[in-house]
């Protein structure tokens, strides 16, 4: 792949053909090109948080559906349709190196590259903290790719994600997890406070953070045209309230018409479809842009809360015009 001015391509490479002890569970290829699993994890269903090293096992998904409770068999059923079996198999493989080489470990063995304009942003980025803001078109794939880019320069990189994402051990020390279905639940309510909290503590002390300010996968409007939903005024306010530079990261393409026809019948058969649609992008380059920082002062001609949303989402969609 031919690379023009400002850009960074960053290649996959091949996992090493012989465990090591860092990380002895990645040995040799663990896809082929067109995404076929070429090996499996071991099948271990545990409620000792300890011993995991799957995403989701039986354990998991009878907490959040009480109908699975003593249907082991039809639960891994259901799993191995979803692939969800997949998905473990590569946690478990690279789960040993958390963090920032567990997200290249995932993006190497699904044979991702990515191609990145805004190459003079991403080599100097602000000291101290920031704020990062981002479109959410791919649902799991941007955020692998979004703390691979980040966390690789700075190690203290998060992502404020949906709680749910808390069950991929391997990405959780760059995670701040919040609930955004919370508002009538106390219990999911402390969560999402306890988030706020945690992450304003992050930003005021020093360290960057990233932010999916629709706080949910883009969908097809009425115009068939794939975009966020409208961005959080909770997080805007955040933003607005933290008062550091500001980032914008910009995701080129979109899921699989069916996936997202899917989510107009439903948004459930979709999220369902989510393991099996990220496979299918398996060999797959990637286009991201990254924005002239904004700074604090930019920031204060904004002082409505609306009008400020609007501006940090015009500067991140307006990336979609680089090729």
């Amino acid at each position: 792949m031919e690379k023009k001015d400002n850009e960074i391509i960053i290649p996959w490479h091949e996992a090493p053909a012989k465990a090591t002890t860092e990380n002895p569970y990645r040995e040799g290829p663990a896809l082929t090109k067109r995404g076929k699993l070429l090996g499996r994890a071991p099948e271990i269903d545990t409620d000792d948080e300890s011993k995991k090293r799957t995403v989701l096992d039986y354990y998991d998904l009878k907490k959040m559906v009480p109908f699975f409770d003593g249907k082991p068999k039809l639960v891994h059923a259901l799993m191995k349709l979803m692939k969800l079996d997949n998905v473990n198999y590569l946690h478990h493989r690279n789960l040993n190196t958390p963090g920032a080489a567990f997200v290249r470990g995932l993006l190497d063995d699904f044979h991702i590259t990515l191609r990145v304009d805004g190459a003079d942003v991403l080599n100097n980025l602000p000291e101290g903290s920031f704020i990062t803001v981002s479109n959410h078109p791919f649902g799991a794939l941007d955020g692998i790719m979004l703390i691979d880019l980040l966390a690789s320069r700075r190690s203290d990189y998060k992502v404020m994600v949906n709680m749910i994402l808390n069950h991929i051990r391997g990405m959780r020390p760059n995670f701040i997890a919040v609930d955004p279905m919370s508002s009538n639940d106390p219990a999911k309510r402390a969560v999402t406070m306890k988030g706020i909290k945690e992450a304003m503590i992050h930003v005021r002390r020093g360290h960057p953070l990233g932010f999916f300010p629709a706080g949910a996968m883009s969908k097809l409007n009425s115009h068939f045209d794939i975009q966020d939903r409208e961005w959080q005024p909770s997080i805007i306010r955040l933003i607005q309230q933290l008062n550091v530079p500001v980032v914008p990261v910009y995701f080129h393409g979109r899921n699989s018409m069916i996936f997202n026809l899917l989510g107009v019948i439903s948004w459930q058969l979709r999220t369902l479809r989510l393991p099996a649609e990220v496979f299918a992008h398996c060999g797959e380059t990637y286009h991201i842009s990254v924005g002239d920082v904004i700074t604090p002062d930019e920031q204060k001609k904004f002082a409505d809360v609306k009008e400020f949303g609007a501006m940090l989402r015009q500067r991140t969609y307006a990336l979609r015009e680089r090729k």
